[in-house]
Parts: structure tokens; C-alpha cells; sequence
């Protein structure tokens, strides 16, 4: 295929105590990794979106942008009191919040990263994860917007001279998402005020058809929501999250997905068939389907098609993470935080489970590129100890590792997806290197590919949920009615056992309690 044939090289970026290094990806020869850039210093790294420009923040206020097609610095900038910088989707602009004393003092400032000079300026008191880029663009950069009192104000992306050139009203507007290829559409979070419910509400970028949202959706007992768009900017997925959970049977609160288009076709609820939170929500790339992981330990996950029906089951488990490649092939469905660590991946083509394995105290998770290999990472400061990067196939096998004294963060350079070959050519050639017979440090990682390969060629049953929530007794007369199933087969004996054990002992503590009053 002529996309495989120019394919760009996987790199990774490792960035511990003594600054970053850039690393050749996988497969490696000999087993080991190629070192491109060795060392150096810094305090934070980020990758633009598109993978052709990193930010490198230094001490001393100093941020210098690098071309990553070559690994040069080819600008830096001095930026006093600086707290937070952030690259465009692709890395024409740096944008930088600096601690500001006086309301004149214009303290959010847009740099040109090829010439140096600053092309637009603000005033913002102060910065917050849901208001920081300050000015966010569509992947293109042809859209440029911002978030202003009860208004979101377009720029003109080829001339930041103009304050604004036009304006969307929308009072009490506190948080907003621009859809990123293309940036057509913008959706905005109003919380509750005055027993006026919160809203999400999806608005056009064309200043004509402006005034009126396209989609809306109202919420009570909301605290907070996260605004997922997908490819292709016709799907807005919503997790609203509230504090407090009204069943009480969360400490956590309760967690709500809701799903909105464009075209108006669907507001409303994504159908959970499991009570408990939403743990992880991701499109596929191509942004026709999406994964959800949900429900009281243990999770479910479920794969659904653009109108919201159902169309894979990935079983339960002491899940909450999912992770779709970017060639929407293969999935990982995991377990990490204060989980275990368990990891399933799954074919999505093929409806198939490939493997299961193991990574313990993984912060970090992600597929490479080109959908091949799947990386996770442990890091400080979350975790100070066990260190480490590991390197799965598609498959769970483990094809590298390596520990750390400490470690910050590990990366993969970003790339567009279309630039490699289809997966299944790519994992035909990469089978036929060997590069499993690498031996990756220590014996575990030998146990843990052996079994791995097995469960390859020997997908393993889906081990029956041992423990199953009061509220959620219904949940398996519920699935058979969804998916057909006979509801028999998804109670274990285990399960019937137990009910009738808890039953027994409730009527113990009635009767002793009626005995002793």
C-alpha cells in the first residue's frame, strides 16, 4: 500500500529528572530503542496535535518550540512569571498565561512560532483546566474562538489585530468545546443558577445561522460536564457529573452520559444497561462509533453506533479505562488508578477478545500511530515508586519494558493515522520480524508473553462477575432482554448461593432483633 510505504517513523519522548530524551519507536533492533535526542533539560513537554512541533518549557521562563521533523530548536522565547503554555493543533502559535497583577496588564499572550512576535493579547484573572487554552482552535486552525462574560467571541484566524469579528450571546455561558475537524460547531455549558436547570447547547460557526442553538439538553443536580466532540463534528458526547448522588450509593456522586447531533436527531440519555458512574468514553477515529465503560465494580463496556444502538458487549470486569486505536480495529479495555491493572484487547472487526494481561500502576495509557502496539507508563509525581514503560502488541503480548529511577512522562509523537498502511498489512509485517523473540527484561515479562500468545491463539472464556450490587440485581434480565440472551446462563450458582446466604441472614438479625426488643 502507498500510505505504508511513506510511512512516518514511530518516536517516543521520555522525560524524567535530568530533562528529556527522544527515542526511535518500535521494533526496535536488538531490542533496544534508538536514542534520536539525549537529555535535555526542561520542566514540562507537550507535543503539538499533529505532531510537528514541541514545546520544551526550561527554567527560567524560557519555552523553546522544536521542529519535529528534524528536532531543532527553532525558537525560544523568554516569558517572565509564566504559568501555563499551550502550542495550536498545528504549532503556528504558542499561547501563554502569565500571573497578573493589574487588570491593564494583558497577561494571556498569542505568539507567532515561526517569527517570535506576539500577535494577540488579553486580560484573564485567572486560569482553570476548563478555561485554559484561553483561545482554542479547530484542528486546521482556521477557527479561533474564545470565552468571554455570557458571549463566546470568534477571531479571525489569518489576522488576530481585530479584538473579535463577531460574537455568540449566551448568559451564563461557563465552559465550551470547539469541534475540531472541521471546527463547524461550538457547544457551551451553562450551570445551574436560580433553580434554572444547567444546559449544553450546540451552536453553528457560520455567523448567519448563529443565534439559535442546533441541539440542547437541560440538567438537574449537574456540578461539572465534559464535552466530547467527535471526527467529522456531527456527535457531542456529554458526562455530566454531579456531587452528590441522590441513590447514596455513591460517595463519588453520580456520573450521566448524554449524547446530542448537529442535525437535531437525538438528545437525550446513552442507554446503560448497569447502574454507577460513566469511568471512560471514547470515539473511534473514524466517529461513527463509540466505547463506554460504566456501572458498579465490576464495570461493563459497551460499543454503540451513532443512533445509540448497541453493537458489541466487551463483558465485565475491574475495568474503567478504554482506549480505541486509531485505525478502529483494536480496543484495550483496562483497569488502572486504584485498580488492578487488568487489561483486555479485543478485535473489533473480527468481534473478538485477542488477550489479556497485566499492567499494575499504570497513570499513562495509549495505541501508537499506526494502531500496532499499545504503551503504558507509570509516573511521578502520582506514583514515586516502580517506575516504568511497557510496550504491548495488539494482541496484550509484552514487547518491551523498561524501569526508571523516576520518570515523568512517556509519549508517543502524534501522527495522523492515515499515514500508515492498513492494520492488517501492518501487523502481517510486523509478525513476520519476530521481534517478541527480543526477550524484554525479566522473567515475568517472559510468563506474561507466553500467556499472552496462548490467549492469542486461544481467546479466554469471560470469567462470570463474582460480587453483583443490590441495585443492580436486575441488570442480567435486562441484558437478555437486550441481546437475546437467556437470563438463566448470566446468573452463576455462585450468585443464587449467595442471595439465598444474604437472605438467611436477614431474617437472623429480624428475628434476634425482635427477640431483644
Amino acid at each position: 500500500m502507498a500510505a505504508s510505504e511513506t510511512a512516518p517513523p514511530l518516536d517516543i519522548l521520555v522525560r524524567g529528572p535530568e530533562g528529556f530524551s527522544l527515542w526511535n519507536g518500535p521494533p526496535f533492533s536488538n531490542g533496544q530503542p534508538g536514542i534520536k535526542l539525549e537529555n535535555i533539560s526542561c520542566t514540562s513537554t507537550k507535543f503539538s496535535e499533529d505532531g510537528s512541533r514541541l514545546m520544551v518549557m526550561k527554567s527560567d521562563s524560557v519555552i523553546s518550540i522544536y521542529d519535529c521533523s528534524s528536532y531543532r530548536e527553532i525558537r525560544s522565547f523568554q516569558i517572565p512569571n509564566v504559568a501555563a503554555a499551550a502550542l495550536s493543533p498545528r504549532g503556528t502559535y504558542l499561547q501563554t498565561f502569565q500571573k497578573s497583577s493589574t487588570p491593564q496588564e494583558k497577561n494571556v499572550i498569542l505568539w507567532n512560532t515561526e517569527t517570535g512576535d506576539p500577535v494577540y493579547q488579553q486580560f484573564q484573572k485567572n486560569m482553570t483546566k476548563a478555561t485554559w487554552p484561553s483561545i482554542r482552535f479547530s484542528s486546521d486552525e482556521a477557527v479561533a474562538c474564545r470565552l468571554a462574560t455570557n458571549e463566546i467571541q470568534f477571531l479571525d484566524a489569518g489576522d488576530f489585530s481585530k479584538p473579535f469579528i463577531y460574537r455568540l450571546r449566551v448568559p451564563g455561558v461557563a465552559a465550551f468545546e470547539l469541534s475540531k475537524a472541521p471546527g463547524s460547531h461550538v457547544a457551551a455549558f451553562v450551570p445551574e443558577s436560580k433553580g434554572i436547570p444547567a444546559s449544553v447547547q450546540i451552536f453553528s460557526c457560520a455567523k448567519a445561522v448563529q443565534s439559535q442553538p442546533l441541539a440542547r439538553r437541560s440538567f438537574f443536580r449537574c456540578s461539572s460536564v465534559q464535552l466530547h466532540w467527535n471526527n467529522g463534528s456531527t456527535g457531542l458526547l456529554v458526562v455530566v457529573q454531579s456531587d452528590v448522588d441522590k441513590t447514596n450509593q455513591s460517595y463519588y456522586g453520580e456520573s450521566k452520559l448524554n449524547y446530542l447531533t448537529t442535525d437535531g436527531t437525538h438528545e437525550g440519555l446513552v442507554p446503560l444497561r448497569k447502574e454507577g458512574p460513566v469511568h471512560d468514553v471514547q470515539w473511534a477515529y473514524s466517529g461513527s462509533e463509540f466505547a463506554v465503560v460504566y456501572g458498579f465494580m465490576p464495570s461493563k463496556a459497551t460499543v454503540f453506533d451513532k443512533k445509540c444502538n448497541p453493537l458489541l458487549e466487551l463483558g465485565t470486569g475491574p475495568y474503567n479505562t478504554i482506549r480505541w486505536n486509531p485505525k478502529g480495529k483494536f480496543l484495550c479495555l483496562a483497569g488502572f488508578g486504584n485498580l488492578p491493572g487488568d487489561m483486555a484487547f479485543w478485535d473489533y472487526v473480527e468481534k473478538k477478545q485477542l488477550g489479556t494481561t497485566r499492567a499494575e500502576l499504570s497513570v499513562t495509557s495509549e495505541w501508537s500511530p499506526d494502531g500496532c502496539y499499545f504503551m503504558t507508563a507509570t509516573t511521578a509525581p502520582r506514583l514515586q515508586v516502580d517506575n516504568g514503560i511497557k510496550i504491548f502488541h495488539h494482541n496484550g503480548s509484552l514487547f518491551f519494558k523498561k524501569m526508571f529511577d523516576k520518570l515523568y512522562q512517556a509519549d508517543w509523537k502524534p501522527e495522523s493515522p492515515d499515514r500508515f498502511g492498513d492494520i492488517a498489512e501492518l501487523v502481517k509485517s510486523i509478525g513476520s520480524l519476530k521481534v517478541v523473540e527480543t526477550k524484554p527484561q525479566g522473567d515475568r515479562s517472559k510468563i506474561s508473553q507466553t500467556s499472552a500468545k496462548a490467549s492469542a491463539s486461544n481467546p479466554p472464556a469471560q470469567k462470570p462477575a463474582a460480587y453483583r450490587p443490590p441495585h443492580a440485581k436486575s441488570a442480567a434480565a435486562v441484558q437478555a432482554q437486550l441481546f437475546g440472551e437467556s437470563s438463566t446462563e448470566t446468573v452463576s450458582k455462585n450468585a443464587l448461593k449467595n442471595k439465598k446466604k444474604r437472605e438467611k441472614q436477614k431474617e437472623k438479625k429480624a428475628a434476634e432483633a425482635t427477640s431483644g426488643t
